[in-house]
């Protein structure tokens, strides 16, 4: 049996997320509250990948990461931008891929560049660029349970600080 964790009481560790990790959230700002607890275990070069629907919390998620990071602009979804850089402790690049037509459309707007450049990178609708993600991109799928709950399978993490 999966054992559910809610968002608003994670204390996050290695050890927890070496394997899959299963988070819950019944609020945006428990969304919120889980980013900003998943952004001290990032460092420089980590690529995180949102996968969800429409309205699933993947802004809200890629802001509480960015708090973690002392981002003191708002951050808000990059769709119309495609790339919005924010200067913090670490610089955030937040990218948005549901405009793009796949991975050609990704490589020509630069941001492959920026994978695993020094900076932090949070990439939504990374389900348009498949082929472009690294293999050691850590995921992040999350799954509408209700009107604002939500569930976050998080993978990948267990790579990190030589895990």
């Amino acid at each position: 049996m999966v054992s559910l964790i809610p968002a608003e009481n994670c204390q996050i560790s290695l050890d927890l997320i070496e394997k899959p990790a299963i988070f819950t959230s019944s609020s945006p700002d428990e969304t919120f509250t889980l980013g900003k607890n998943i952004a001290p275990l990032l460092e420089k070069g980590s690529i995180v990948a949102l996968y969800g629907p429409l309205g699933a919390g993947k802004t809200c998620l890629a802001k509480g990461i960015g708090e973690g990071f002392g981002v003191k602009e708002e951050i808000t979804s990059p769709t119309y931008t495609i790339i919005s850089e924010y200067p913090g402790k670490i610089t955030l690049y937040h990218i948005d891929a549901y405009r793009l037509n796949g991975d050609e459309d990704f490589e020509h707007t630069g941001a492959l560049e920026l994978l695993g450049a020094g900076g932090i990178t949070v990439v939504e609708w990374s389900d348009r660029i498949p082929n472009s993600l690294p293999s050691d991109t850590i995921t992040v799928n999350i799954e509408i349970t209700g009107l604002n709950s939500r569930v976050f399978h998080i993978t990948g993490m267990g790579t990190l600080n030589g895990q």
